[in-house]
């Protein structure tokens, strides 16, 4: 078999977007899904900006910087493009050299819009990939899974310093309070 994704000096070029923020195994299993939809691939990660993903999602934990950094140092991932559009069109696609968006098969909608699918129009040019979601991991079960331990955490933090009133434990405190104002906030 020859052409492109079959031929080292011919690698396709695929592409995946999100905001990847407290990048996790699930996120790690997409990239690698992507690398192994063709002997050769070359992958295109796009993150997007703080201000769409505040503005579409709410505030992430992290900036756009650290998750771009986060998913550059993923092994699958040959490059990143921060900060990418929250819709990938066509035109972006011809502009980067992309063959193939790869995203799990659920139509995504954005905002109100809840009859559209932001990826109808590379499925229907026949260049959209599907991938399989990991079961069991996102970012909002993690946080969840944070807040619901917090307390057990700090406690056991406690016991193992063996000082209740270090600036550290004070800081961590702080922190959940934080992470349980925005969760309440944005769920």
């Amino acid at each position: 078999m020859s052409g492109k994704g079959y031929d080292p000096s011919n690698p396709v070029r695929l592409y995946a977007d999100g905001v990847f923020d407290l990048f996790h195994f699930g996120h790690a299993r997409l990239f690698e899904q992507c690398k192994k939809k063709f002997p050769y691939v070359y992958l295109i990660v796009g993150v997007a900006s703080d201000v769409e993903v505040i503005e579409l999602k709410g505030k992430p934990l992290m900036n756009e910087q650290e998750r771009a950094e986060s998913v550059r140092q993923c092994k699958w991932v040959d490059e990143v493009i921060c900060p990418c559009p929250w819709v990938c069109t066509l035109e972006f696609m011809d502009s980067h050299s992309i063959d193939y968006i790869c995203h799990d098969d659920i139509p995504y909608v954005m905002g109100a819009d809840v009859t559209g699918d932001v990826y109808y129009p590379s499925k229907q040019a026949g260049r959209f990939l599907a991938t399989q979601r990991t079961d069991g991991v996102s970012t909002s079960d993690l946080i969840i899974r944070m807040l619901v331990n917090s307390n057990e955490f700090v406690r056991e933090s406690q016991d193992r310093s063996g000082c209740s009133n270090s600036r550290y434990l004070k800081s961590l405190r702080k922190g959940f309070i934080a992470i349980k104002a925005y969760t309440l906030k944005h769920n």
